[in-house]
């Protein structure tokens, strides 16, 4: 091979270039950064466990989504045997009242932006 180090050189500036942003994020200390969320302002029960709703809410809101509007189904039972509303509105957001403190802290942090609000009216802020 004639250019065999040219071609070395080349392979390690790449994998460089293409490591960089993880070792900017170890360096800086953002990676280590995760958002603390607002803990609910009312109920003590939410419809699935918070280790469930932390990674899978989305996948939750969107299945009542389609059993609402396809199905025509309004009410669940959840695993804790009490009966909810497949509402966004109506039973995620009565508990945690504050958008801005627990939905946009996460969704800014992981650089999300659900279309939730596109159909839903964005609520008012309120006090608990």
């Amino acid at each position: 091979m004639y250019d065999g180090g040219k071609v070395i050189l080349g392979l390690v500036v790449f994998l460089v270039l293409l490591a960089a942003p993880i070792f900017y994020n170890l360096a800086s200390g953002e990676a280590q950064h995760v958002p603390e969320l607002e803990k609910a302002a009312r109920g003590d029960q939410c419809v699935r466990d918070s280790t469930y709703m932390t990674g899978n809410h989305m996948d939750l809101l969107n299945e009542w989504r389609d059993q609402v509007v396809r199905e025509g189904e309004r009410f669940e039972t959840g695993p804790d045997g009490a009966t909810y509303e497949r509402s966004l509105s109506n039973t995620c957001l009565s508990c945690h009242v504050n958008k801005a403190e627990f939905c946009d802290r996460c969704h800014d942090y992981l650089g999300v932006q659900p279309y939730c609000w596109d159909c839903h009216i964005v609520p008012e802020e309120t006090q608990p």
